[in-house]
């Protein structure tokens, strides 16, 4: 691709996920204009006129020409205000979108999640087509939903040329934000809530893996709101997975045998209460957060292999292994 070629616009360029994309396109001569509110973040992935320091709502009042957008910015967690899911996933989404059209982008890859599947019991094998539309388990996946939604609707009216969606699963890997920390906050404290002995299956990714997928994205895959799976293509049983992690770390596990229906029951009822309080607390214990870790849950991705020709060049062993090393580094270094 030639010097003036027109960048992709990665939003939320300055998180985990935006920053391993902008490193992505990078290394394979795509131009990009990095994209977020931290200019510290920004300025460690890119140069100045690669970066535009912007809040999603503020994006098409500073819209340029783009080839395409990689949309990464969200608010990612499984707790929050419904009001600020609201304004960061749905508002920020179509602001990106108004970005987009402002700029005459190509196409449009939107990074939703495989949380819109969550439910309390196994499924194994999950198809993109499988999703419940009225899933309302918590205001995060209603969120990512209704995202989906505006895009489709936006592609169908012609707003946008071409549209292409991601739901990658339980990202990993050097400088993770949540998945590994969160593990290993709640194995410190009280130990991690084990179910059916561990033995169910969960997908997670090499956030490596996820980078790529997004740059086929770009130039594959159906074009008229084609969606995708995607994960390490690695299922393992929660404890062996838990136990690889923590082995890593010279810890011992600890766990805390529960029955599934019991703690439901008390994930709803701490939701509750969290719900009321004048703070709006995380509650300890999520009914999402269970449909993760005590049901098994993993992804068909041959849809991605066969339209994105994606593939998984990092091993799960590898992402873990990184993770840790990373976590460590970190550990050491704020010592």
């Amino acid at each position: 691709m030639s010097a003036s070629a027109r960048p992709v616009l990665v939003t939320g360029a300055g998180g985990f996920l935006g920053g391993y994309v902008v490193r992505e396109l990078r290394a394979h001569g795509l131009p990009v204009l990095a994209s977020g509110r931290n200019a510290e973040a920004l300025a460690r992935i890119a140069a100045p006129e690669e970066t535009l320091v912007s809040a999603l709502a503020d994006l098409p009042d500073a819209a340029r020409p783009v080839e395409a957008v990689v949309h990464c910015a969200a608010l990612s967690t499984p707790w929050g205000r419904p009001r600020d899911f609201l304004a960061a996933n749905v508002e920020g989404t179509a602001a990106a979108l108004r970005f987009a059209e402002k700029g005459g982008a190509r196409r449009f890859v939107f990074v939703s999640s495989p949380s819109v599947y969550a439910a309390a019991r196994d499924r194994i094998g999950i198809r993109e087509e499988e999703v419940d539309p009225g899933n309302r388990l918590n205001d995060y996946i209603r969120s990512k939903l209704a995202a989906e939604q505006l895009l489709h609707r936006a592609q169908r009216a012609g707003r946008i040329r071409e549209l292409v969606i991601l739901r990658p699963r339980g990202l990993i890997g050097a400088g993770d934000p949540s998945l590994v920390p969160r593990l290993l906050a709640v194995h410190r404290r009280i130990g991690v809530p084990l179910f059916d002995e561990g033995h169910n299956l969960i997908d997670v990714t090499a956030v490596e893996n996820v980078a790529t997928a997004l740059r086929l994205a770009l130039s594959e895959g159906d074009p008229t709101g084609g969606v995708y799976n995607i994960s390490n293509g690695d299922p393992r049983p929660f404890r062996e997975l838990l136990e690889g992690l923590l082995s890593r770390l010279g810890e011992t596990p600890r766990f805390r045998r529960l029955p599934r229906r019991g703690a439901w029951a008390l994930a709803s009822a701490l939701e509750g209460i969290c719900r009321v309080l004048p703070t709006h607390p995380e509650p300890p214990l999520t009914r999402y957060t269970l449909s993760t870790i005590a049901y098994a849950q993993t992804l068909d991705i041959s849809r991605a292999r066969d339209h994105l020709g994606y593939a998984p060049g990092v091993s799960l062993d590898e992402a873990l292994d990184r993770a840790v090393a990373d976590l460590r580094a970190r550990t050491d270094a704020a010592a």
